[in-house]
């Protein structure tokens, strides 16, 4: 980065403000995940349960992410992401209250998964499509750039803070988590940018444009769908809590740790990329990736020691990041403005499928073969489906360069 765009871009106010907001509402997010994953584990020690929270929060995310995405494009999303804060703030203060009073049950952890997922179907797609609006055209690479490595600072930061939070009690997780999204609302709010509504009817046809749109591009149908079925198959993160407290021996501050691993993997490597970009042979580096993620995958799956555990997390997150930039570059070069929204509610449902859908998928096989079993079996079928990918799509295979 030269000497004079970074302060450019520091010069950019409503940039700032929005990059801030994001910061505080990630950490926030990370935070409330660990304490609610480890709050039901505490109730009903459950492999099963820790699916069934992932999986209520992908089904209304899956249902309502592509009229959200029509949203961003027709209303201020800057209102939309920080209605989305102020609801997740009020679920985290139910929490609390709920804990105190003694009526913090696995059925109101399932309802809130649900609450929580509808949320971020309509936070998702406002926060990618507004980030390019906030700053001049020269500066976008640099911004997001800079997006992506504060916000696996905060996946990092998160998780850790969390578990060492959660010593004192779930309470204390909550009450953090409230003040940060209620500040990253109040931070959004106050966001200026040029705001163009599109003038698009709420027809069948304007809100599936974005799947249209990725749908009729093999590449990127390509890139996306390998995506979510390497870490859908291949996630382990619902089964940390297991892993933590009875494979590894460890309590909350060690599932802390576990969850930002592979963030911490992740944030190297977007530096990496950021300094050495993916010039030539991306398609098959990305297949490459792929196929280390699964490795990486067996490896966590087969260890008992904590360190090589954190260690094979570290490259699944290293690995993944390749995939997430690729994907992201690929449709930052070939997405019209007008279409932003749209086509960012098709990422959010790839990436909600890969994340909390792989979260069910990894608490039922946990549930029938044991959670060694489970994240095995996974990595195993993240390698079959990078070789398999290789002959699906084979535009894909062959890109020799992002633009």
């Amino acid at each position: 980065m030269s000497n004079q765009s970074f302060p450019r871009l520091l010069a950019q106010q409503s940039f700032v403000r929005f990059w801030l907001a994001r910061l505080a509402g990630v950490t926030a997010n990370q935070m409330l995940m660990v304490a609610v994953a480890w709050h039901m584990y505490d109730i009903t020690s459950s492999a099963w349960d820790l699916g069934l929270v992932g999986l209520f929060q992908f089904l209304p995310a899956l249902v309502m992410t592509l009229p959200a995405g029509h949203l961003a494009d027709r209303l201020h999303r800057g209102r939309i992401f920080a209605s989305c804060m102020g609801v997740q703030a009020l679920i985290a203060l139910l929490l609390i209250v709920a804990t105190q009073g003694g009526f913090a049950t696995r059925e109101l952890i399932l309802g809130i998964s649900v609450v929580l997922g509808v949320a971020r179907a309509f936070q998702m797609p406002a926060q990618q499509a507004l980030t390019p609006l906030l700053v001049p055209q020269e500066l976008l690479q640099r911004a997001i750039a800079l997006s992506s490595s504060g916000m696996q600072a905060a996946i990092i930061c998160g998780p850790a803070l969390g578990g060492v939070l959660y010593t004192t009690g779930p309470v204390t997780v909550y009450g953090s988590c409230a003040a940060l999204l209620l500040m990253a609302g109040a931070l959004t709010l106050v966001v200026r940018y040029a705001h163009r509504p599109s003038t698009l009817a709420a027809t069948w046809g304007s809100v599936l444009a974005g799947f249209a749109f990725v749908w009729q591009r093999k590449v990127l149908l390509g890139a996306t769908s390998l995506d979510l079925f390497a870490v859908l198959l291949g996630g382990a993160t619902a089964l940390l809590p297991i892993y933590a407290r009875d494979i590894l021996h460890t309590g909350p501050v060690g599932l802390g740790l576990l969850r930002a691993a592979p963030a911490a993997g992740a944030l190297v490597m977007s530096l990496v990329l950021i300094r050495w970009p993916l010039h030539r042979k991306v398609g098959h580096r990305l297949l490459a990736a792929v196929a280390v993620f699964g490795v990486a995958t067996v490896v966590f799956g087969l260890s008992t020691d904590f360190g090589l555990s954190m260690w094979a997390l570290v490259i699944t997150g290293a690995a993944d990041s390749i995939s997430v930039v690729t994907r992201m570059t690929l449709v930052q070069l070939e997405t019209p403005d007008e279409m932003r929204g749209r086509v960012s509610a098709v990422n959010s449902i790839f990436i909600g499928a890969s994340n909390q859908l792989g979260e069910f998928e990894s608490g039922a096989t946990a549930a029938l073969m044991g959670p060694v079993g489970s994240v095995v079996l996974g990595g195993v079928g993240t390698l079959l489906v990078a070789g398999l990918w290789l002959r699906l799509f084979p535009a894909l295979a062959r890109r020799d360069r992002m633009g």
